[in-house]
């Protein structure tokens, strides 16, 4: 492997081993702290426009499973401490590298990731690039930033999945870079999905034969996504409505709330959630770099969840209004998977929902 370079903003270099793709990126630097699960982080469009630290030190163990995928690859690039070279799983069908170079993903291994986790969490997000030079001039990174990314990640035409059972429900979709554990998610319990692109306009929606609406994850910064957040002013109220994620951020932002971002996010599948009472805390899977601020949500909305570690917003209920969202992912594969009755709360919203209108 040839020597490649991770180079910040503010000058800090790493030397390492180049991996995946023979190509330069450039990408917001994050970290994410999940002990397994890299296939679903590679997949998931949330990471567009980033370049992923993995704090676990050995990653690829276990190899490529393709049935596990969330959907395809949006990250720039990839840091690792040690990349395995043998992977040893029973599902694996090839190793992780090839899958680097077949999806065009620039990498590094045998940096001290320990370090560049620290400066992450010391400074907060940071530009940086992967090269084979270091530039003299560093206004590339300087510049950059994670800008219109929901479109380019969104489904182009619209899609449809049956249940796996019984069809009780009709849900739509709004996909704004949806994970594929969110369709497994409603169709076994119910429902036919119906996936729309992110800018579909509510009337489509409510025009239909549709008993929910679920507004899916998804990356970058929710205030600049301006069209969508007009179409969900008409949508809730109007049906039943889940939000997860960027979901969650953009429901807050249509119904008159604000949104901040975080100096380094939460990205990994240990972020604790306290329920708004104080009554238990789950054990969740997260992947956002901006948060709900709970005040501007005052006489709106009610907290239902908020972060252990920093108290930061991680769900709302909209008394009246069949609708409730939650900045962590119920759906998480590869876990936890403690809060999939979530998804249940959402199919009673619906009957519920259906019964009133009788």
């Amino acid at each position: 492997m040839k020597d490649i370079y991770l180079v910040l903003v503010d000058k800090k270099v790493f030397k390492g081993k180049s991996i995946g793709a023979d190509t330069k990126a450039v990408g917001e630097l994050v970290f994410t702290t999940g002990m397994n699960g890299y296939l679903e982080t590679l997949t998931d469009p949330s990471y567009a426009g980033q370049i992923v630290v993995q704090t676990f030190p050995l990653i690829g163990n276990y190899g490529v499973i393709p049935s596990d995928f969330e959907g395809k690859s949006a990250v720039n690039g990839y840091v690792v401490n040690e990349l395995c070279e043998y992977p040893s799983n029973f599902r694996s069908e090839y190793k992780l590298n090839e899958y680097l170079k077949d999806n065009g993903i620039c990498g590094i291994c045998g940096v001290d990731t320990r370090e560049i986790t620290r400066i992450i969490r010391n400074n907060g997000v940071i530009n940086a690039m992967l090269c084979e030079e270091i530039p003299d001039d560093l206004s590339e990174l300087e510049n950059y930033s994670v800008k219109d990314v929901v479109k380019t990640v969104s489904t182009k035409d619209i899609k449809k999945y049956q249940s796996e059972g019984n069809a009780e429900f009709n849900v739509a979709l709004i996909d704004y870079g949806a994970k594929q554990n969110i369709i497994r998610s409603l169709t076994k319990r119910g429902c036919n999905v119906t996936v729309f692109p992110y800018d579909t306009p509510a009337e489509t929606i409510l025009s239909s034969d549709f008993d929910g609406v679920m507004l899916s994850n998804g990356p970058g910064d929710p205030a600049e996504n301006l069209y969508s957040i007009e179409q969900i002013k008409k949508l809730v109220g109007n049906i039943p409505v889940f939000g997860i994620c960027l979901g969650h951020q953009l429901t807050a932002l249509a119904m008159g709330g604000k949104t901040e971002k975080l100096k380094f996010g939460h990205r990994g599948a240990n972020q604790p959630v306290t329920c708004a009472d104080g009554s238990r805390t789950f054990i969740t899977s997260q992947n956002h770099g901006y948060a709900v601020v709970s005040d501007s949500l005052k006489g709106i909305g009610n907290i239902s969840y908020y972060n252990a570690n920093d108290l930061s917003c991680e769900g709302v209920d909209y008394p009246g209004k069949s609708c409730f969202t939650v900045q962590f992912h119920p759906e998480a594969c590869s876990g936890p998977k403690d809060t999939e009755f979530l998804f249940s709360k959402f199919t009673g919203m619906m009957e519920d929902y259906r019964h009133a209108e009788r």
